[in-house]
């Protein structure tokens, strides 16, 4: 029995599969803010503390494509069921947890949770819309990490005086669980084609999808705005707590404002496509007006509040890229099946930046004493951005 095309978009089930992002960033954003905490109680060394840390970002750069692969093969529905009980089992294993294996472990079951939900949120929202609002529907979802790691940086300062590290694990267990139950309860309005069965057609679809040179364009596009974001993520705090001496608090709220500027950045984006803006257009504005903001961040020329405007410059325009990335597997991909593929690869070079781009900005700065040498990585980055924009178009056109 074929299913009835839509006719009408389900923002309810939209907004639900969203929550889903939101839920797992939870996760994402919770390990840094309570790495101190959690280096005293297990002895962490800083090699310890660096694998905690990094894991997620680890697993999305060797395996994001396997990930993607998987859940058009698996479901995109059951994907994400699988991923968020995978955080909820990875938070509980943690709060238990006596031994640094055991963290260790509990991170990379979250890991892979955030990437059964990063790859198959997308095809969700794509069967609960329309193709008029699809473009603004995927633009919304580009928003869910900037959301819950903010999200999670303001409760940190509610929760962990009383709950510690473990209060902030309890917390994403909780979203984890009623993302869950939002998706459930919304299940129907994500009617999908039935998995594919494991074998060779699954490969050729996703060969199919990976065959086609935009969605490489748009992967290393993403790969260049995490670069810049980060090394913002990284600069900010150590600047505000240790060189301006800021309240913890302080740093704290002016960080998250950072990042939750993000958010509306990323809605602006989805509706600039949803009016038929080129994500080409996109991507080598955003890039353009992100590197030059970064010069005026990095190259200490301005008072710090204007630098810290900068910053939100940053954020907030940077943010129409993965809204412009994030979008486009339900445009590139030929059929529903490969969606999942394509935020495999989206979600697989997104995680270059967190990986790559700090240590390399570190051996800089830790060479020179100066932050202004970041500006070498976040520069470049920027331009490479802006050429990758320029060089997406002639596809747009074709």
């Amino acid at each position: 029995m074929s299913i009835p095309a839509r006719v009408q978009t389900d923002w309810r089930a939209v907004l639900a599969a969203t929550f889903c992002g939101v839920a797992v960033a939870v996760s994402i954003g919770k390990v840094p803010i309570a790495m101190p905490q959690l280096r005293a109680e297990f002895g962490l060394s800083l090699v310890a503390a660096g694998w905690v840390a990094s894991m997620i970002n680890m697993l999305g750069v060797t395996t994001g494509l396997v990930f993607g692969m998987l859940g058009d093969r698996v479901g995109a529905l059951r994907m994400c069921f699988f991923g968020l009980a995978f955080c909820a089992i990875g938070g509980l294993a943690a709060v238990f947890a006596d031994k640094e294996m055991l963290l260790l472990l509990s991170r990379f079951l979250e890991g892979a949770g955030v990437l059964c939900v990063a790859v198959s949120a997308p095809a969700l929202l794509s069967a609960a819309s329309i193709p008029n609002d699809r473009r603004f529907a995927l633009g919304i979802w580009s928003s869910y990490l900037p959301a819950g790691v903010g999200l999670i940086m303001l409760l940190a300062p509610l929760v962990t005086p009383a709950g510690g590290w473990r209060g902030l694990w309890w917390v994403a267990i909780g979203f984890a669980l009623v993302a869950g139950l939002t998706l459930f309860l919304c299940r129907a309005a994500y009617r999908l084609p039935a998995p594919v069965h494991a074998d060779a057609h699954a490969f050729v679809a996703a060969r199919d999808a990976l065959a086609q040179p935009a969605p490489w364009l748009l992967a290393l596009a993403m790969a260049s705005f995490t670069v810049q974001h980060y090394a913002l993520i990284i600069w900010l705090p150590t600047i505000l707590k240790e060189q301006r001496e800021l309240s913890p608090l302080a740093v704290s709220l002016l960080s998250c404002l950072m990042v939750l500027v993000s958010v509306p950045g990323t809605v602006l984006g989805g509706h600039l496509l949803q009016r038929h803006f080129r994500r080409s257009n996109l991507i080598a504005g955003a890039s353009l007006v992100t590197g030059l903001s970064g010069a005026c961040i990095f190259l200490d020329l301005f008072p710090d509040l204007v630098r810290y405007a900068f910053c939100l410059v940053l954020s907030f325009i940077g943010a129409l890229i993965p809204a412009a990335v994030l979008s486009a597997s339900a445009t590139f991909a030929r059929t529903p099946k490969q969606i999942s593929t394509l935020q495999g690869l989206f979600t697989q070079f997104s995680n270059l930046g967190p990986f790559f781009g700090p240590p390399i900005i570190a051996m800089l700065v830790s060479a020179s004493g100066s932050w202004r040498d970041a500006l070498w990585v976040t520069g470049s980055a920027a331009l490479i951005g802006v050429a990758l924009g320029l060089r997406l178009r002639a596809y747009e056109r074709g």
